[in-house]
């Protein structure tokens, strides 16, 4: 099985840890969890260029100075509006931010201007700059397109990345086709920014005015209790924590989840988790008891 670590949740300022999460973290207890990770295998990382306006990316970067083994994941926010060498100037940004001078995956993180943005991906992919080139946030008609203008120049689409969950379980189409196409399918907030990590409930709810307190109120809390529930029985008849079930139904679903850490025991929980697979009756148990809440999760910045 395979996760890539995500580390949306690690730098301060604009769309960043206190921001979106509403907590602070310490630098060292990052750089520990970063270190547990890689000791467990876990080798494969993602960022992006908004994720604290560029603090996540400058944090990973440091972490990995001499592992020059770790796949380096990356992403650039189009305008709404083209601008002629936006990715590129990003590109450039970001590698000097995270000390590389390729990216073993950089993304065209929201499908605006799509066609222009790949065009001026293009060359920089045969430069061997961008080892592999992937799109997020997109639909079945976005990742065909983008298969189409690459295969004019002799390249492939690598990777879809888009926001698949217990709580957000319309991708199966995507995931069977990007799987059946040689295209990797990364899935985004599976445990639904925590409110599917078992920490938190109606009565310990997200910190106040955070952004996920707003996206996952109280009463979103109360309509998951069978859930949570069905999670920590499976939890515990696999001596997992209960935050790893939906880890786990995502890959079962034939996703590579993504997955938040922000402490060296979250990289130990997920490593035991990797040696756990769930049945197909367990999978399936697990859907309708997501479906029956009747929620479907989205970002602001998500399409409809």
């Amino acid at each position: 099985m395979e996760v890539m670590i995500g580390t949306w949740a690690w730098g301060p300022g604009m769309n960043g840890t206190k921001m979106v999460f509403g907590e602070s973290l310490k630098e060292d207890v990052l750089k520990e969890s970063f270190e547990t990770a890689v000791g467990n295998g876990f080798l494969k990382w993602d960022t992006a260029a908004v994720y604290g306006m560029g603090s996540c990316e400058k944090l990973l970067g440091g972490f990995i100075k001499g592992h020059d083994e770790i796949f380096i994941s990356t992403k650039f926010m189009p305008s709404k509006k083209y601008k002629a060498g936006e990715l590129k100037r990003t590109f450039e940004e970001s590698m000097a931010r995270l000390g590389r001078t390729y990216a073993d995956l950089y993304w065209i993180h929201v499908p605006n201007n799509l066609e222009a943005n790949i065009a001026e991906a293009i060359p920089l992919m045969k430069e061997g700059k961008i080892r592999s080139l992937g799109i997020s946030n997109v639909s079945l008609a976005h990742i065909k397109l983008a298969q189409d203008l690459l295969a004019q120049e002799g390249l492939m689409l690598g990777a879809v990345q888009n926001h698949f969950s217990l709580l957000r379980n319309d991708q199966q189409p995507i995931i069977d086709y990007c799987n059946d196409s040689g295209i990797c399918y990364y899935a985004y907030m599976v445990l639904e920014q925590g409110a599917l990590a078992g920490r938190y409930n109606a009565k310990n709810p997200f910190p106040a005015f955070s952004m996920r307190s707003f996206a996952f109120p109280k009463s979103k809390f109360k309509k998951i209790e069978g859930l949570l529930s069905e999670m920590r029985g499976l939890a515990d008849k696999y001596g997992v924590d209960p935050s790893q079930i939906p880890i786990l139904w995502a890959i079962g679903k034939g996703a590579v989840p993504i997955v938040g850490i922000t402490k060296p025991s979250h990289a130990e929980k997920l490593a035991r988790a990797m040696q756990v697979r769930l049945t197909s009756d367990e999978l399936e148990t697990l859907t309708a008891q997501a479906a029956a809440t009747g929620i479907r999760q989205q970002g602001m910045w998500e399409p409809q």
